[in-house]
Order: structure tokens, then sequence, then C-alpha cells
């Protein structure tokens, strides 16, 4: 796998973790509103985690970009 490759993955992670907060999140909102506050926790707990593997994920894509790509790296 090339440079750029891995930073495209990088990217890709950080974008699929995002994705699932968010659904977590709006599951727990989903829950919360109908007064369902056991479920509201279980997904906002899921949601934080996924948010702390997106926050990692993010750092890496941002560091990863900033580095020049070497010519025929592979």
């Amino acid at each position: 796998m090339n440079t750029e490759n891995y930073v495209v993955e990088a990217h890709t992670a950080a974008a699929q973790e995002h994705e699932s907060a968010a659904k977590s999140h709006r599951a727990a909102a989903e829950h919360c509103s109908t007064g369902n506050h056991d479920g509201c926790g279980q997904y906002a707990k899921v949601a934080l985690e996924h948010s702390v593997k997106a926050h990692a994920a993010s750092t890496l894509a941002h560091t990863k970009s900033g580095k020049p790509v070497a010519v025929g790296a592979k």
C-alpha cells in the first residue's frame, strides 16, 4: 500500500467512526424523547466510545495529511 492510500484510509476510518457516533447520538435522543432513560444512557455511552475513536482517527488522518508523499512510495 502506498502512502497516499494510507491517508485516504485514515480519513475513511475517521468518517466511519463519526457516522457511528452520530447514529448512536440520534438513537440516544430518540430514547430520551420517549422517556426511556436507560436506553438513552446506553446509546449515549456507545456514542461517547465512537466519538473517542473518531477523535483518534481524525488526529491520525490530520497528521498523515500534513506529510509530503515521497515520490515512488509504495
